[in-house]
Formats: C-alpha cells, structure tokens, sequence
C-alpha cells in the first residue's frame, strides 16, 4: 500500500512554513523536492571520499569514479538502455538536447526537414531553429488540437522521405498530455528519421524502457526526478552517438593529444568534456534508487487519483477553465479564472503558502494557439496530499473573492 505520510517523512522541507502558513508545494513540474536520502548521498561525498574521477590511481579518486560509473549503470538499467556508454552524462535536459543538434550541425543539409511538435518547451524549440539557421534545413510544426493533443493526422502527412528528425516532448509540461510516443517513433522510423523524445516531464511519472520503444535519443533532467540541479542524461543508440562529433573539446574526452592532431574517447567519454558534477551524476543514480523503491507504478497510480480528485475539485470553482484536457495526461492543471492575470492568482496563492507556477511555463506557442499570456499550473507529485488539494481549492475561491 503506497503510504504517503510515510513518504513525506522523508523530504523535511515539505515540513516547513511559508508565509506564516504550512507549505504546499504544487510545482512539481518545475522541479521536484529532494528526499533526505539523496541529499545524504551528496553530503558523503564531500564528506568522505570528494576527488576528481578517472584521473587517479589514489584511493578517493578510485572510489568516486566507483560510485559515478554505478551511477551510469543504475541509469542504464532503469531506462533500460543497452550498454552503460550509451548513458551520457550532462548538466540536464538543455544541454543533452544542444549535444544532439551541435552534432547534426555537420550531418543536414538544406533538402532536410526537421518536426517539432506545437507542445514542446523552448529548449526543445531553440535549439533547432538554431540548427536550421547553419543548415538550410527546414523546421515544420505538428499542430496541437484544443484539447492539447496532437493532430496525428497532420504528423503522418509531414512525415515524408525528407524528415531526417523528429523532436517530440513524451509530455508536455505546461499541459500534462501524453503524447502518443510510440506511434510517433514507428511511424518515423518508417520514413527514414531518427527521432528525440524530450523525457524531463515524463520521467518522474512513466518509466521509460528506451529499447521496447525503439527510441533514438531520450533526454531528462534528475531535478525531475528527486535529484539535484545542475545533472541530467542523454541517452542514444551506440550506433548513433558514435556518428556524432563531440559536442565540445577539452580533458577526458580524448585518446591521444598532439598540437598536430587528436583523436577522440570511446563514448561515453567522447561527449563528457571537462570535470563533471559528480556528486550530482551520483546523487542521480541515487534518486532513481529511491523512486523505484517506492515503486513507479505505486507513485503513478497515487497521482492519478490526486490528478483526478484535483480536476474534479477545480472544475466546480465559477469562471475557472483548464487548459490541456487530454484523456491521457499526467498529474498537471493549468487554468485561468475569467480575466484574472494568472500572476495574481499565484501570488495571492504564495501569501497562503501554496506554491504554484504561473506564466507561458517556457512554452509560448501554447499560450499562443489558446490566445492567452500564460496560465496557474498546479502540477503535483506523490508526496502531495488529497488535503493539500482542499488547501489550493480553498486558496484559488479566496484569490478570486480578493482579485474580481
């Protein structure tokens, strides 16, 4: 039985005040709170055995490189990825997405095309526009729905024999929709095109088998997931990295060096430049640890039901509309009230203690397409509470009663 209180235990900062009122922390999508066993593994690192990693034939040397490459391996084996050196290394999901297109900068050309979905989170926007700029190539966007959907009708007629990528979040972040990621890869993978599953917002709720989906590049964020800032993965076939240049230049990513030529690492190292986070790369390891402890489908079937408990609740306060109903979506309610500017709402909500998110959540082309400047979005996790609920349904009445 998934025991929630139990599992607040474990995180003190849920425990604390904000305002002069307990904390309720509904911005999960933002980032997620850290359990005291993860923060414990940081601390022992620095306490005990704090050294730089692969360099040295010392003892604290050799022990964090231990617990670094046991880290890769415990990533390797939850998303099911086939070798440890198909897990690289990265400061998160920004980056291991930049990895990618800075290696397809030498790969396109101005007859390829690239498709992006409409629901996709800037950095998995930027980037390839980027790219498209010193390639030639063209960016096409596959069109969402009003119910935050994509239209898979318009995806199957983009697809064509020149798609080369296709860069689709598994889901979104300010709406919660789960895309439907395995069709898309099929389908793609019919056309000739690789294909980026941007997994940060997806990873704390689904866990991903990368093989069994047959997916080309994932990436995510261990923030999302109980970790710390600062760390996050990509994850490629070995096949695939192996194409790519090195994303940048410097120590532990080379073979051999000389001012006339130098030759590259093996992967994983050829895309890890420089001295890592490594309390973090461990402290990651340590994070999915604990989450497949508590169970992954123990926590996704909790937040379903405070996802469904939540709605219900919301949809009954006068003015208020959601945005982003998709039958199939994550623990996520992004909503206005009426005219009421989103950042009102939130900030009468911090004055009570209940932490939210408000604005275009890095994700304006959703804004956009409803025609407005950005939205509440209450996104919860399963340390959250069924009465916490009651405290934001509460607040949200309260705030309009202030704002109108």
């Amino acid at each position: 039985m998934f025991d929630v209180k139990q599992v607040r235990k474990d995180f003190p900062i849920l425990s604390r005040s904000v305002n002069g009122q307990p904390l309720v922390y509904l911005d999960n999508a933002a980032t997620s709170q850290t359990p005291k066993q993860v923060v414990e593994v940081i601390s022992d690192y620095y306490y005990r055995y704090n050294a730089n990693i692969h360099r040295g034939v010392h003892k604290l040397s050799q022990e964090a490189t231990d617990a670094y490459e046991k880290a890769r391996t415990t990533i390797q084996t939850h998303f099911n990825a086939a070798h440890p050196h198909e897990i690289i290394f990265t400061s998160g999901t920004t980056e291991s997405i930049n990895v990618i297109a800075a290696g397809y900068a030498s790969i396109l050309s101005k007859e390829d095309e690239l498709l992006i979905s409409a629901l996709e989170h800037h950095s998995n926007i930027v980037p390839w526009q980027m790219l498209c700029e010193k390639t030639g190539a063209t960016l096409k966007v596959i069109p969402m729905t009003k119910l935050g959907t994509l239209d898979m009708e318009a995806f199957e007629n983009l697809l064509n024999p020149n798609t080369k990528l296709v860069f689709v979040n598994h889901v979104s972040n300010a709406l919660g929709t789960i895309n439907p990621i395995k069709e898309i890869i099929d389908k793609s993978h019919q056309k000739g095109a690789k294909v980026l599953i941007d997994g940060a917002q997806a990873s704390p709720h689904i866990k991903t088998d990368v093989q069994a989906l047959n997916i080309d590049y994932y990436v995510t964020s261990a923030h999302k997931l109980c970790g710390p800032t600062g760390v996050g993965m990509l994850y490629g076939k070995e096949t695939l990295l192996k194409e790519l240049p090195p994303y940048q230049g410097g120590g532990e990513m080379i073979a051999s060096v000389t001012f006339e030529k130098t030759t590259y690492a093996d992967l994983p190292h050829k895309f890890e430049a420089g001295t890592p986070n490594i309390s973090g790369g461990i402290a990651f390891g340590a994070a999915l640890d604990y989450m497949n402890k508590i169970d992954f489908e123990a926590i996704a079937s909790y937040e379903r039901e405070l996802l469904i408990y939540a709605t219900d609740a919301l949809k009954k306060i006068d003015g208020l509309k959601i945005y982003g109903e998709a039958s199939e979506k994550t623990a996520v309610i992004s909503f206005n009230v009426g005219t009421i500017h989103p950042y009102d709402i939130g900030s009468i909500l911090d004055q009570m203690g209940i932490a939210v998110r408000t604005g275009h959540h890095c994700a304006q082309p959703i804004m956009d397409f409803y025609n407005i400047p950005g939205t509440v979005r209450a996104s919860f996790s399963f340390y959250n509470t069924f009465e916490e609920i009651d405290v934001l349904d509460k607040g949200i009445r309260k705030a309009i009663l202030m704002l109108q």
